[in-house]
Parts: structure tokens; sequence; C-alpha cells
């Protein structure tokens, strides 16, 4: 296996694990051993990944508030010919963590600007989640005050995207509450607590389940985690198709509004929904 050879003046953009400290790559190693400086989200926290694997750069702090004072000095050392790797506590850095201002900056000013890929905490939470994954958008952390996290769901009552967020397990029951509050107590929903790490737990169920669930053990509210939300399904999805034959056969006989409030009492259905998906089937 050959070595990564850092090249003068880049940046590189180095994933670091999310827990299991195995999951790192040989290429973000060879990278963090070979660069000028390492910036850090905390220098700290990194400095016990370093220490693992036996790396002793230079490393600066790069965080929320002082990555836009800390972009020119990195740009003049990029420009000098210096390397610099930026590494987040843990994950792929800018995924909900710091690093776009530094990033954007290299950009404009046209410097060399080098992917190093590895663990991604919503990306692992995903594959194994047993939701749809040809289509989802990934919303970052749902905001803490209540007030705001129902409005960023409401927002999003109509997504047939699956959602992935990240969220604070000390607040995961009052999320789920406002789940559903907002979406359904059906939605299906699932969380992936603890990652790679000892404690892992993948669950998922349905949103009134899932709050049952989360009240009975209190260990699930510790750790990180990330929440994911199925997407809305389509009205044909979610009206059984014995409900949909019935109303077919009496739209032979009345009119669409009483075929639709029959089939509604008869399947204890929304009589909206189903007056709707009468529409969508006529082109309306």
């Amino acid at each position: 296996m050959s070595q990564t050879i850092v090249q003068p003046g880049s940046l590189y953009v180095v994933a670091t694990p999310i827990g299991n400290l195995m999951d790192i790559t040989q290429r973000a190693i060879d990278v963090l051993k070979q660069v000028d400086v390492i910036a850090c989200e905390d220098t700290r926290h990194t400095g016990r990944l370093l220490q693992h694997f036996n790396i002793t750069n230079r490393t600066i702090s790069v965080h929320d508030h002082n990555e836009r004072q800390r972009q020119q000095q990195i740009s003049e050392w990029l420009n000098s010919g210096q390397s610099v790797a930026l590494v987040s506590d843990a994950g792929t850095p800018l995924i909900s963590d710091p690093g776009f201002h530094l990033v954007r900056h290299c950009r404009i000013e046209n410097l060399n600007v080098i992917p190093v890929p590895g663990a991604c905490a919503a990306i692992a939470a995903l594959s194994v989640a047993g939701l749809a994954t040809d289509r989802f958008t990934f919303e970052g952390f749902l905001p803490s005050k209540q007030g705001a996290r129902v409005n960023t769901l409401t927002s999003l009552q109509d997504e047939t995207r699956t959602m992935v967020f990240y969220d604070a397990p000390r607040r995961i029951i009052d999320t789920v509450q406002d789940i559903i509050t907002c979406l359904g107590a059906e939605r299906y929903v699932v969380i992936a607590r603890e990652v790679t790490k000892t404690f892992e737990t993948i669950h998922g169920d349905s949103a009134k389940n899932l709050l049952l669930w989360l009240q009975q053990d209190p260990n699930q509210e510790k750790g990180e985690l990330v929440l994911m939300i199925e997407g809305k399904k389509a009205l044909s999805e979610e009206i059984p198709p014995l409900a949909r034959k019935t109303l077919a056969l009496l739209l032979k006989e009345m009119k669409p509004k009483k075929a639709c409030a029959v089939t509604a009492e008869i399947f204890d259905l929304k009589k909206n929904d189903l007056y709707a998906l009468t529409l969508a089937e006529k082109g309306q």
C-alpha cells in the first residue's frame, strides 16, 4: 500500500472517527502526520486522537467563534506552500460542524482544498435505519426551544423524503412529543444513539410507541443522537387497497363527495384525504 503524499499549499478536510478509533482511514493518518498544521475544532479533544496514533504535529483551534479570524492566517500559510488539515471533534468537518467559512474563503482564493472522506454520523445512522435512502434531506440540529422546533417540524409536514436530524438526547422525549403533534402519532421514526460506541442503539417505531420506549429507559437520554423521520407517504400509500377499491365502486353510483364520505366512515379514514386522492387520480 503506497503512502499518501501531502501536496504543498493544500487544505485537507479530514474526517475523523465518531466513536470507534479504528474507523479512521490510513489516508487520514498519513495526512495528519505530514501536514504542517492541524486546525481543530477543539485542540484538547483532537489531542487525544492524535496521541493515540502518535501524531505530534502543530495544532491550532478553528471553531465557530474564531473561524473568520483564522481563515486569513491559514490562507497565508497555504499561499506560502504550507499544508493544513482541518478536523472537527468527530466525523466529517462542515457537516453541522465548523469549517464552512474557511473552506469557502479558500475556494474563493483559488487555493487547493482536498477531501479526505471517512466517518459521518448522519450517513452511518441512515445506512442502518431501514428508511428510504434514494432521496433524503439532512436538516442538521433541531432547534433547542420548543416553539422553534415545532415551527421546523410543521414546515416539514409534507416532506416526502426521509428527514435526518441531529438532536440532543436530553431533549429527545420532548422532540418526539413534538413529532407526534406536528407529524402524527403513526409517523415512523428511528433514533441512532452512540453510533460506533459501546452503547450503540438503533431503534425505530411509530412516534407514539417510540415515545413510550424512551420514557421507560432513561439511558436513551444520554450520548450522541441521530434522529431520522420517514417522509410523508403519498395518499395512495396511506389508503388501504380495500378502501380504494370500495371508493372506486361507490364513485360509479354516487357523487365524489358522497362516495368519499361513505368510504371514510367504513374504513375510519379522513374524507378529505379520499377526496384529494379522487382528484389526483382524475388529474385535477
